[in-house]
């Protein structure tokens, strides 16, 4: 048995999608003709003791991932986009008060450019695939123990 669309979806689902082209005008096109598909965003660089924080992973073993990292070395940064914010700040959070205060942050947000892919359900009807850029916003806190 299919499960029920929720009115939210069931409305959004048949608007039409206006996207810009190159050359300046605008392409309408049918949201059930077309999947989307979400690339992985760009990462910055892999530190040993950046930590990148998603909604996925439980919030306990990311926790404790966290403190194992800032006991090897007294210094992480936490990364998070755009859902995972809030567990991010959240986690930063917790580590600061099972220090009793011993830790300090230091947060920085930014906006990180996605992209996103257009494929046709059907390619014979549909058209080429296309792509499509979104921005989406990131924090990046840094947990450490101050220097004494």
């Amino acid at each position: 048995m299919a499960e029920p669309r929720s009115p939210v979806s069931a409305a959004v689902s048949h608007i039409p999608i206006s996207m810009p082209t190159p050359e300046g005008s605008t392409l309408e096109m049918d949201p059930m003709e077309y999947t989307l598909r979400k690339r992985l965003p760009r990462k910055l660089p892999k530190r040993r003791n950046d930590v990148y924080v998603n909604m996925k992973t439980d919030f306990k073993a990311q926790l404790a991932r966290c403190q194992k990292l800032l006991d090897a070395h007294r210094e992480i940064c936490i990364h998070g986009l755009g859902l995972a914010i809030n567990r991010a700040i959240n986690i930063a959070l917790q580590l600061q008060t099972s220090s009793q205060g011993a830790l300090e942050l230091s947060a920085n947000t930014s906006t990180v450019e996605l992209i996103d892919d257009l494929d046709p359900e059907d390619p014979d009807e549909a058209g080429e695939p296309l792509t499509r850029t979104r921005n989406n916003s990131a924090i990046h806190i840094k947990v450490f123990y101050p220097s004494s």
